[in-house]
């Protein structure tokens, strides 16, 4: 097994150290928003380490949408190059853990309705692409 490596940012990686250590019981909101939040372990692509990220909790028949946002920055976060090369993740959602696997969204019909569920659950994602140039990548977390 690879070794952990926290999120660099202390707020993120607070909210990790957080959900973990409380089994999904506590700091599963996201940053007092009150908005629910999972937790998406995943393997770094350069690295091969363990990461872990906090993103919005959106639930669309079962799989869950994790939108790479970062807050409408010109960048995608890190964490969208480690899924698109090792889609195999562990998602937390509470006190429920799962092996799921990840796929880019790149249908546009199905992309546009997975966006439309994140934006109704998270409304600040329309803000966030109306602030950037890049498409904001949208990828499905399914049972494996």
């Amino acid at each position: 097994m690879s070794d952990y490596i926290p999120p660099a940012l202390d707020w993120v990686r607070e909210q990790v150290e957080l959900y973990e250590s409380s089994g999904g019981t506590q700091g599963n909101t996201l940053l007092d928003t009150g908005m629910p939040c999972i937790l998406v372990t995943h393997t770094g692509n350069k690295t091969g380490g363990v990461r872990k990220i906090p993103l919005m909790r959106v639930e669309v028949d079962g799989n869950y949408v994790l939108i790479g946002s970062m807050g409408g920055q010109p960048k995608n976060p890190v964490w969208v190059y480690n899924l698109r090369a090792n889609p195999d993740v562990t998602l937390r959602d509470g006190t429920v853990v799962s092996s799921m696997r990840v796929r880019e969204v790149e249908d546009e019909q199905e992309r546009s309705r997975l966006w439309a569920a994140a934006a109704a659950a998270y409304p600040p994602y329309d803000e966030y692409q109306a602030k950037t140039e890049r498409k904001i990548p949208v990828f499905i977390a399914e049972p494996v």
